[in-house]
C-alpha cells in the first residue's frame, strides 16, 4: 500500500480547492512567543479528551455530552464553535478521544463510543461539520491518531482488539492490524520513523507495527504488569517510547536496540491514564491518573521518586492533557471530569521538592535501620565518633559531581545504617501466634481463654492478661467458666452464689496488735445497692494506706478469711444455728451518713500516727465480743456492668497495641469482639490495621491465615481483597477444548475432565498437575505416588517432580 498514489487525478483540483477554502492561521510561535496566564473555564459536561490546533490558538474539548472549540485568548477562554448540533445528536457526537490535525487546521478526528471513527471539516459552510464516517469497528474506539506528516492517513485503536488505517480520500479502511490480544488502549505514530506506529494493549503488551505490513507486528514486549493505558514517542529522540499503565508506573523504553530496553522508570501513586513528553525538555514528561489522584505531574525521569512540578487545580480526575505548542514548554492544557478546562503556566506550578523532607528513614527486612540526611546536619553532631572503615554503624558519605545542566540543588548526604540484634529480629512469636490463634467458630469465652493460653505459652504475659480481661468484661456471668486453683481473685464465684453463711468470729481472728496491722477488709451494704468490695492479699488495705475502708451493717467487721470459709455441704445446718430471731430486726431506720463511733475505738483511732482526715470520718470497728451472723438468701450485687461501659477502655487498649506495632493483637481482638467494639472505631482506622496485618501475614507466607482474616473482616475494602481473579478457566484433558458448562463432564467429548491419574476418579478438590506432561490428580495421591516412584502415574514416561 502506498499513500502517495491518487486514484482520481482529475479530482485533485477540486480536493485542493476545498482545502484552500479552509481558514489557515500562521504558526504563532514563528513570529512571537505564546503569552497568557493560568486560567480556566467551566464546561457544559465532563471532558474525555482535548486537543490543540497547530498554531496554539484554539483547543477542542470532546466528551460524551460535549464537543466544542474554545479560543485561547490572553485573559480567558472564549467559546468559538459548538460541533454538537441537532435537536437529538447521534452517538457519533459522543467522543472517547479527539485529535486535531497538525498539518490541516480545519481537520479533526474523533473516536466515538459506538465504534465509529468520524472526521470533521471546520471549513464547511453548514452547521454540521461532519465529513467522513467509518463504522468498521465493532466496539468502542479508544484512540485516534493522525500521521505527523501524511495528510490523509488516520489510525484508530478499538476495544475489539483491532487497529485500522484509513485513507481519508476513501470511504473505508485500507489496512487492518490484529494484535491477537485484548483491547487496544492507545496508538501513536512515531515522530521520526515514517512507517512505524506503537500500540498498547490491556494485557500489558506493547507492539510496534509497520504500516506496510498489516499481517504481523515488527516487535512485541511486555511493558507492564497490567493494562497499558497510554504511550508517547519522544519528540526529539527517535528511539524513546514512554508507556503508562495500571501498575502505577511510567516506563521509558529504548527501541533502538534489538530488544526493548527499559532505561527509566517512574513510580506514581495511581494508575497512569495519559503521558506526554514536555517540548524542548529532553528529560521531562507530564502524567495524569485514571482514578483517585486529581493532580497533573511533570517528572524528570532522572529523578523518579518525586515530581519536578505539580498542577493541583482540578477537583476531579484529569482526563486529557496536551502541551499548548510543540515548541513551547511553559503552557499546559488539561480537561477533567469536574467539567473544567485549564491552562496551566509552568511558573505557577508547585514544586514538591521545596516541601519535601530532606531526611530519609527506612527499615530493612531483618530490622536494620537506614537513615539519610544532609551532611551539614550530620557533621553538626559533636558526639559522633570518626568513621571507621567497614563499620556499618557510622555514616557513609556520597558526593555528586556538579552538572551544570541539572536544575536540582547539589547537596551531599550521609547515610547511617544501624543493625539490630539477632534476638530482636526473631519473629517466631508472630508466626506461631498467627497459626495458633482462634478468631471464630467457638463461643466468645472459649476464644478468649484459648488465645490467652497461646499468648502465655509464648511468654507474652501482658497479651495473655488482656485476653483474660476481655473475657471478664464482655462475657455473660452465667457463662463464665469456673476459675481454676490459680485464680487470683476470690470474687470469681460470688456472682453465682445465691446464699452463704458466716461463722462466729472472735477477737483474736480479727485483731493482731502485736504485728501492728489493722485489717480493713470488709463488706459494705448501701440502700438500694448490694455491692461487695473484697480485697485479696495483693491489694488489701494495710496500716498506713490512704484508701478508705468500707463496712457492713455499720457496727461489725468481717475477716475475709472467715467470709470465704464456706462449707456448702453444711450450709443448711449453719443457717439454722446462726440465724437471728425475727424480733432481732427492728423496723428499718434511716442510715446516718456519719454513725457514732464506739468509745473503745475512738482512742485507738487517735493513737494511730497514720490516721488522716478522711479516715477520721469513717469507722474502723474491731468487735471485742462474739456476734451471731446472718444468712443472706439473695445475690449480693448485680451480675455485671454493661458491655458498653468497657468500650472506651478497650478502644484505647487497641490503639495502644497498634501504636506499639502489634497490629496482630489489634486485629485479632477486633475480630473476636465483633460488633461489641467495631462501632467504637472508625472504618479508616480499622482498614489501616487490617491492611497492615494482612501485609505482614503475606510477607511470612501465611496465606491461609491471611485469607481467614479477610473473610472475617467486615470492612468492605478488605472483604473484596480475595474476590478478585477468582475465575478459573478449565480445558478438557481429552479434547483440550474449554469446558463450557459447570459440571465435570465435557459437553463435546462427553468425558470426565480433571481425572486423577492415580485413582482415576474426578478431582473435585485440590488438583495438582505436572507442568511437563500435564497429568495430575488429587494432591495426596500424587504426593504418595512420587514418594516411591519418579515416573508419571499416567504411564506417559515423564519424570515428574513434586516441589
Amino acid at each position: 500500500m502506498h499513500f502517495g498514489q491518487r486514484e482520481r487525478p482529475r479530482g485533485l483540483p477540486l480536493l485542493f480547492g476545498a482545502m484552500e477554502k479552509m481558514s489557515r492561521v500562521t504558526t504563532a510561535l514563528g513570529s512571537s512567543a505564546i503569552s497568557g496566564r493560568t486560567m480556566f473555564c467551566h464546561l457544559d459536561a465532563p471532558a474525555n479528551a482535548i486537543s490543540v490546533c497547530r498554531d496554539a490558538t484554539q483547543v477542542v474539548v470532546a466528551g460524551r455530552n460535549i464537543f466544542k472549540i474554545y479560543g485561547l485568548e490572553e485573559e480567558q477562554f472564549v467559546e468559538k464553535l459548538n460541533l454538537r448540533v441537532g435537536r437529538k445528536p447521534s452517538l457519533n457526537f459522543s467522543c472517547a478521544d479527539v485529535m486535531w490535525h497538525q498539518m490541516e487546521e480545519n481537520l479533526l478526528a474523533t473516536a466515538a463510543t459506538n465504534g465509529a471513527v468520524v472526521t470533521w471539516n471546520l471549513g464547511k459552510p453548514s452547521r454540521n461539520k461532519q465529513d467522513q464516517l467509518f463504522t468498521e469497528h465493532k466496539r468502542t474506539v479508544n484512540k485516534v491518531c493522525f500521521h505527523p506528516t501524511e495528510v490523509y492517513m488516520l489510525l484508530s485503536g478499538s476495544q475489539d482488539g483491532y487497529m485500522k488505517c484509513f485513507d481519508l480520500r476513501k470511504k473505508e479502511s485500507v489496512s487492518t492490524f490484529s494484535g491477537q490480544s485484548e483491547s487496544v488502549r492507545d496508538v501513536q505514530f512515531s515522530m521520526k520513523d515514517y512507517f512505524t506506529f506503537a500500540a498498547s494493549f490491556e494485557n500489558g503488551n506493547v507492539q510496534l507495527w509497520d504500516i506496510r505490513r498489516p499481517d504481523r507486528y515488527e516487535r512485541m514486549f511486555t511493558a507492564h504488569t497490567g493494562p497499558v493505558f497510554c504511550c508517547d514517542w519522544h519528540p526529539d529522540d527517535r528511539g524513546w517510547l514512554a508507556t503508562g499503565g495500571r501498575d502505577k508506573m511510567v516506563k521509558v523504553w529504548d527501541m533502538t536496540t534489538n530488544r526493548a530496553k527499559e532505561i527509566y522508570c517512574v513510580q506514581t501513586i495511581a494508575s497512569v491514564a495519559r503521558v506526554k513528553w514536555r517540548p524542548e525538555r529532553k528529560w521531562h514528561l507530564a502524567t495524569c491518573s485514571m482514578m483517585v489522584d486529581h493532580n497533573i505531574y511533570v517528572w524528570d525521569v532522572r529523578r523518579p521518586f518525586i515530581p519536578f512540578a505539580t498542577f493541583e487545580e482540578h477537583k476531579d480526575v484529569t482526563t486529557g492533557i496536551v502541551w499548548r505548542h510543540q515548541h513551547d514548554p511553559y503552557f499546559l492544557l488539561s480537561g477533567s471530569k469536574d467539567s473544567t478546562l485549564y491552562q496551566h503556566m509552568f511558573k505557577d506550578a508547585s514544586r514538591p521538592v521545596d516541601r519535601a523532607n530532606p531526611e530519609g528513614l527506612c527499615f530493612g527486612l531483618f530490622g536494620d535501620l537506614a537513615f539519610a540526611a544532609k551532611e551539614s546536619l550530620i557533621s553538626g553532631d559533636t558526639n559522633r565518633k570518626p568513621y571507621p572503615g567497614g563499620d556499618r554503624r557510622y555514616p557513609i558519605f556520597f558526593f555528586k559531581k556538579p552538572d551544570l545542566t541539572e536544575q536540582f540543588a547539589h547537596v551531599s548526604s550521609a547515610l547511617s545504617v544501624f543493625e539490630s540484634s539477632l534476638e530482636s529480629r526473631c519473629m517466631d512469636w508472630f508466626v506461631k501466634t498467627a497459626r495458633l490463634y482462634l478468631l471464630g467458630g467457638k463461643p466468645f469465652a472459649e476464644l478468649c481463654d484459648h488465645n490467652a493460653k497461646v499468648a502465655k505459652e509464648l511468654n507474652r504475659p501482658q497479651v495473655s492478661t488482656t485476653w483474660t480481661m476481655l473475657r471478664l468484661m464482655f462475657s455473660d456471668p452465667a457463662n463464665l467458666s469456673t476459675p481454676g486453683p490459680n485464680n487470683i481473685s476470690k470474687l470469681g464465684n460470688l456472682p453465682l452464689m445465691n446464699s452463704f453463711s458466716m461463722k462466729e468470729m472472735g477477737t483474736e481472728s480479727r485483731l493482731d496488735r502485736s504485728k501492728g496491722e489493722i485489717r480493713q477488709d470488709s463488706i459494705h451494704l448501701e440502700p438500694g445497692n448490694s455491692l461487695i468490695n473484697s480485697n485479696n492479699d495483693e491489694n488489701e488495705e494495710t496500716e498506713g494506706s490512704e484508701g478508705q475502708a468500707e463496712y457492713m451493717f455499720g457496727d461489725a467487721e468481717l475477716d475475709d478469711d472467715d467470709l470465704y470459709s464456706i462449707e456448702l455441704e453444711n450450709q443448711a445446718a449453719e443457717e439454722q444455728e446462726y440465724t437471728l430471731p425475727q424480733e432481732a430486726f427492728p423496723l428499718r431506720h434511716e442510715i446516718m451518713d456519719n454513725p457514732s463511733v464506739p468509745e473503745h475505738l475512738q482512742q485507738d483511732k487517735a493513737d494511730s500516727p497514720h490516721a488522716s482526715g478522711n479516715e477520721a470520718e469513717v469507722m474502723c470497728l474491731t468487735p471485742t465480743e462474739s456476734f451471731s451472723l446472718i444468712a443472706i438468701s439473695q445475690p449480693l450485687f448485680s451480675t455485671h456492668l454493661p458491655a458498653h461501659f468497657f468500650c472506651p477502655v478497650v478502644r484505647e487498649m487497641l490503639s495502644h497495641y497498634a501504636e506499639q506495632g502489634d497490629v496482630q493483637m489489634a486485629v485479632s481482638v477486633l475480630i473476636v469482639l465483633g460488633d461489641r467494639i467495631r462501632k467504637e472505631i472508625d472504618d479508616l482506622t480499622q482498614e489501616h490495621w487490617y491492611m497492615s496485618y494482612i501485609d505482614l501475614l503475606q510477607r511470612f507466607e501465611l496465606w491461609n491465615v491471611s485469607n481467614e482474616v479477610i473473610k472475617l473482616s467486615t470492612c468492605s475494602a478488605i472483604t473484596c481483597l480475595n474476590q478478585t481473579s477468582t475465575t478459573l478457566h478449565v480445558n478438557c484433558s481429552n479434547c483440550k477444548r474449554p469446558m463450557s458448562n459447570r459440571g465435570w463432564i465435557c459437553d463435546r467429548c462427553h468425558q470426565c475432565a480433571s481425572v486423577c491419574a492415580v485413582c482415576h476418579h474426578v478431582v473435585k478438590g485440590l488438583f495438582v498437575w505436572c507442568q511437563g506432561c500435564s497429568h495430575g490428580g488429587h494432591l495426596e495421591h500424587v504426593m504418595n505416588w512420587l514418594k516411591s516412584s519418579s515416573h508419571c502415574p499416567a504411564g506417559c514416561g515423564h519424570l515428574c517432580e513434586y516441589t
